[in-house]
């Protein structure tokens, strides 16, 4: 049976991948909303950590899949700015360790924001550690960093400079020359 085309813009746009390919078409291989890479984090209380991204960063939840008993999660999308993160509880059956139970971690996370030392107080008095507090730094940026209260370690930067390279070397070296005076 063929189905006759109507004005709807919908059916009509599906008559015309139907009819030039016999099927619809194939999504993008990248969803909607995502980046080619995605970061992903394993926490010991994610619905915690996903309330605290969303009063330190301003995180919207997307989505959230828990467990069948309810208790954990599976699977959970945030969107920071214009960034997804996706994250999950930790299940040491499945190999899949939070920092605190591995007690450090081998990564962060880098984020421009609009405002480094707006975002950093935030953070800071939603609960986050304080590794290194907002200051000017020799390669353009604004730059601070902290623990957030799941492990998880986040650099906050607001670009503040363009520099080329000889002025982001020049800057550097004076600025290694300076740290190993003290």
């Amino acid at each position: 049976m063929t189905r006759k085309p109507s004005s709807n813009a919908c059916f009509a746009s599906e008559a015309f991948h139907m009819s030039t390919r016999g099927f619809m078409t194939k999504p993008h291989f990248v969803p909607k909303l995502h980046h080619t890479i995605t970061p992903t984090l394993t926490v010991r209380d994610a619905l915690g950590a996903i309330d605290f991204y969303k009063r330190a960063f301003g995180a919207q939840e997307i989505s959230c899949m828990k467990s069948p008993d309810g208790k954990k999660v599976m699977h959970a999308e945030i969107r920071i700015g214009d960034s997804m993160i996706m994250l999950n509880d930790e299940m040491p059956e499945m190999n899949c360790p939070s920092p605190e139970t591995l007690k450090g971690v081998a990564s962060s996370l880098f984020m421009y924001v609009e405002n480094c030392d707006e975002t950093f107080k935030r953070a800071v008095d939603c609960g986050a550690t304080s590794i290194m507090a907002p200051v000017d730094m020799f390669w353009g940026d604004r730059f601070s960093k902290l623990s957030d209260p799941f492990g998880q370690q986040w650099s906050i930067a607001t670009h503040i400079e363009d520099l080329n390279e000889k002025e982001i070397a020049e800057r550097g070296n004076a600025f290694f020359a300076a740290a190993a005076a003290h």
